[in-house]
């Protein structure tokens, strides 16, 4: 059984009468990289803020390897906060700035010096000790703050946005450094972001949140193949998503029928005669001019849209926009009809 690191047990925030966070149930396991994922405003940040002690929960618990640390301040509280903007103290050399909480907890000198250049060597810095922050580039800084979050070996390391303010090719290759540096020293990471991107690439576990509430919790693959609501399938991923009404069932399927009064075949979730739920296709599972003898569709190209590895269409179907990927080579011109099929097992459905 995996070993839980952090539980946060029916938590709540508020400031003032505006409920940030509501009766928040969460556990992370040791070695875990879970992310926190959701739109602004959504409590993401004011549970890190929690989790670390810098902000006081309203009402709850929150258990740090078993300990109960609700009322434990933050300094005392054995984890570590890289934030968005870095945090590094300009005045300071970058082997001062890693080493800080080391001094702070009264680590002899050469003990000091040794940890730092153990850091440097792990986040590809070696060399730098003596540069101050401003001679640094913005992905030089993140790996600093990244060090220094590491140096202590905190039971948790907390992450906020740590990417965003980095161009989009560094981004991706911090995306793979940070992984890599989580897995390597085997200290649970929680992350916190808006970027689906980066939490399908990098997380255990991705924990979606949406006005205050959970919306689900699962692995990336689980997340982005089977998601459970409404909000996940338009917030994870590119999707068509259709409202439908099931007009009738079996034992393995239902058959629900779109606006344009077409039946489309899906897997059966306890559907009934006449419910009104939502269905999900990714534009990559959609097929065109299949043979397929089922769950077919006729859609009007509206545009072809090349980004050097596939081409995305862009169709109507009953005034509905639908995203369809293609080879990279095929081109379709516009308005003409084509043909198009699904598979059921490759849609999702949801009653909300």
């Amino acid at each position: 059984m995996e070993k839980v690191i952090v539980k946060l047990e029916n938590v709540k925030k508020s400031f003032g009468k505006k409920k940030i966070v509501e009766d928040f149930n969460l556990e992370v396991y040791e070695k875990e990289f879970l992310t926190l994922l959701g739109p602004s405003g959504c409590g993401k940040t004011t549970i890190l803020r929690m989790i670390s002690g810098l902000e006081e929960v309203t009402a709850g618990k929150i258990y740090l390897d078993g300990v109960d640390v609700t009322n434990i301040e933050a300094s005392r509280r054995e984890v570590n906060t890289i934030f968005q903007n870095y945090a590094l103290f300009s005045h300071m050399t970058i082997e001062d700035n890693i080493a800080f909480g080391l001094k702070m907890k009264k680590v002899p000198l050469e003990k000091r010096k040794k940890e730092v250049e153990k850091m440097l060597d792990l986040v590809k810095l070696k060399g730098y000790n003596h540069r101050k922050p401003s001679e640094l580039s913005g992905g030089e800084q993140q790996r600093v703050a990244i060090a220094r979050g590491l140096v202590n070996r905190p039971k948790v390391l907390l992450l906020d946005e740590p990417l965003s303010s980095l161009d989009l090719k560094l981004k991706k290759e911090m995306q793979v450094e940070l992984k890599r540096l989580q897995k390597k020293l085997g200290i649970t990471f929680i992350y916190v972001t808006h970027n689906q991107e980066e939490a399908l690439t990098m997380s255990d576990r991705i924990l979606i949140l949406n006005k205050n509430r959970v919306e689900q919790l699962g692995t990336p693959l689980d997340i982005y193949n089977n998601p459970q609501t409404k909000f996940v399938a338009d917030f994870i991923g590119e999707s068509n998503i259709f409202k439908v009404i099931v007009n009738k069932v079996d034992d393995k399927y239902a058959y629900v029928l779109l606006e344009g009064n077409e039946e489309v075949k899906i897997i059966n979730k306890d559907y009934q005669k006449g419910d009104k739920i939502y269905i999900m296709i990714r534009p990559e599972n959609i097929k065109v001019r299949s043979n397929s003898k089922e769950n077919n569709l006729e859609v009007k190209v509206k545009e072809n849209i090349y980004n050097g590895t596939m081409t995305r269409l862009i169709a109507s179907y009953n005034n509905q926009e639908l995203k369809i990927n293609v080879e990279a080579d095929l081109n379709y011109p516009e308005d003409k009809i084509i043909n198009i099929s699904f598979k059921p097992e490759d849609i999702s459905s949801f009653r909300s």
